[in-house]
C-alpha cells in the first residue's frame, strides 16, 4: 500500500512514516515537505535511511503535490501549528495558503489518484470565548472548570466534544483548519470517497522541535535542562494553564484503523490523551526540576491574545467509533522528551530557539 504523507519532515509525519515502516506490511511511504520548519531538514536522510522517498515540495502549489504520483492514502500533517501564526507577521496569506488551500491541493490529489484523505486538524477550532469563559477553580496545580455550576453544551468531565462551540473567535489558524475540514469533508460527500478528519489535543514527543508556540513539551523540558530563560504568561503567572497530551504513536494506531476501514465517515473526531493526561506548566516545572533540579521561572502576569487556561478534548466518539484509546501516558511523554534532551543538547537550536 502507498502512503503518501504531505509536511513529512515535521514532527508528526515523521513519527508516522516512521511507524508505518516499521509495520514490515509491505507499505511504501513518500513524504513530501518544504523545509520552511526549522529542524525539518534534519529528518530527511533519516528518512531515507528507512526507505521512504523524499521530495522537496510545498503543498501549496498544485505541481508539487501532484510529485507524489499515484498513492492510495493521502495523509495531510503540513499545517501551520501555531496559534499565532498570521497574527505576529505582516500578512496571514502564507498561513491560510498552507492550512486551507494546502488541504484542497492535498485532498483533490487524493480524489484525482482514487486514495483516501487524512487531515490533522487541531482543538483549537474550539471557540476562544466559549472556553475563556468557563469558570475556572484552582486546583492544587492546575485549572478545572466548575463542572457542577457549567451548564455548556459539549462540557463534561471527559472534556470537550465535537459539539462544543466553534463559533469564531477561534483565531485565523483555528479558522483555517475548520474551513478545511469543511471542504475535506464535502469531498467525502460529494465523491463518495473516504475522508478522516482527526482534531487532535497536544502532540508530544522525542524529536518534536521545541518552540514556545508550537510544541510546548519539548520547549519547557529543553530549556528547563538547559537553564534557558522560560517564564508563566498570563492568569497571574500561575502556571495552573493546562492541556492534553498525546504521543503521535498512539495518533498513528488510530490513523491504521482508519485507512483499513475504508469506511465513509467524514465526521470530525476528537483525538487526544483525555483528561487522564492533563498537564499543566507548573506541574511540568516540578517534573523536571526532580529531574534535572531546580531552575527559576519568570512570570509575566499580563495575558496574552488567544491565551486559554484549560482544553481536554472528550475522545469517547472516537472510542466508539474506531475501538481506539491512547496508551502512552504524559509521565512516558515526558521521559521519553527528556532522554531525547539529555541525547541532543543542542536541540533548541536545532528547533530555530536562539
Amino acid at each position: 500500500m502507498k502512503i503518501g504523507i504531505i509536511g513529512g519532515c515535521g514532527f508528526v509525519g515523521k513519527q508516522l512514516a516512521d511507524c508505518f515502516v516499521a509495520l514490515e506490511e509491505g507499505f511504501e511511504v513518500t513524504v513530501l515537505d518544504n523545509l520552511s520548519r526549522p529542524g525539518s531538514a534534519t529528518n530527511v536522510e533519516k528518512l531515507q535511511k528507512i526507505g521512504v522517498k523524499f521530495i522537496h515540495g510545498d503543498i501549496c502549489e498544485v505541481d508539487d503535490v501532484c510529485l507524489m504520483g499515484e498513492v492510495d492514502w493521502v495523509i495531510d500533517a503540513a499545517a501551520n501549528p501555531s496559534v499565532l501564526s498570521g497574527v505576529e507577521e505582516g500578512t496571514s496569506r502564507p498561513l491560510m495558503m498552507q492550512n486551507l488551500v494546502g488541504a484542497i491541493n492535498a485532498v483533490e490529489h487524493a480524489k484525482q489518484v482514487g486514495a483516501g484523505f487524512t487531515l490533522l486538524s487541531t482543538s483549537r477550532v474550539y471557540s476562544i470565548e466559549a472556553l475563556s469563559s468557563l469558570n475556572m477553580c484552582e486546583w492544587e496545580d492546575w485549572f478545572v472548570p466548575d463542572f457542577d455550576a457549567a451548564q455548556v453544551q459539549g462540557l463534561s468531565r471527559n472534556g470537550i466534544d465535537e459539539s462544543f462551540s466553534t463559533a469564531a473567535p477561534i483565531s485565523l489558524y483555528g479558522a483555517s483548519k475548520l474551513a478545511a475540514e469543511t471542504v475535506c469533508a464535502e469531498y467525502s460527500h460529494s465523491f463518495d470517497m473516504p475522508v478522516y478528519i482527526n482534531r487532535c489535543g497536544v502532540l508530544a514527543g522525542e524529536g518534536q522541535f521545541g518552540r514556545a508556540d508550537q510544541g510546548i513539551f519539548a520547549f519547557w523540558l529543553n530549556a528547563y535542562k538547559h537553564r534557558r530563560p522560560i517564564k508563566y504568561i498570563g492568569f497571574d503567572g500561575s502556571g495552573r494553564q493546562c492541556r492534553d497530551c498525546l504521543h503521535p504513536q498512539d495518533l498513528f494506531r488510530l490513523v491504521l484503523k482508519q485507512i483499513r476501514s475504508g469506511k465513509i465517515d467524514a465526521r470530525p473526531f476528537n483525538v487526544s490523551g483525555g483528561s487522564e493526561s492533563l498537564f499543566s506548566l507548573k506541574q511540568m516545572s516540578a517534573w523536571a526540576a526532580e529531574h534535572w533540579g531546580e531552575h527559576e521561572v519568570g512570570v509575566q502576569a499580563e495575558d496574552r491574545l488567544f491565551d486559554i487556561p484549560w482544553v481536554v478534548l472528550d475522545s469517547s466518539r472516537c472510542q466508539a467509533a474506531w475501538d481506539w484509546r491512547p496508551e502512552i501516558s504524559t509521565v512516558e511523554v515526558l521521559e521519553r522528551i527528556a532522554d531525547h534532551a539529555d541525547a541532543h543538547p543542542d536541540w533548541l537550536e536545532v528547533s530555530g530557539v536562539v
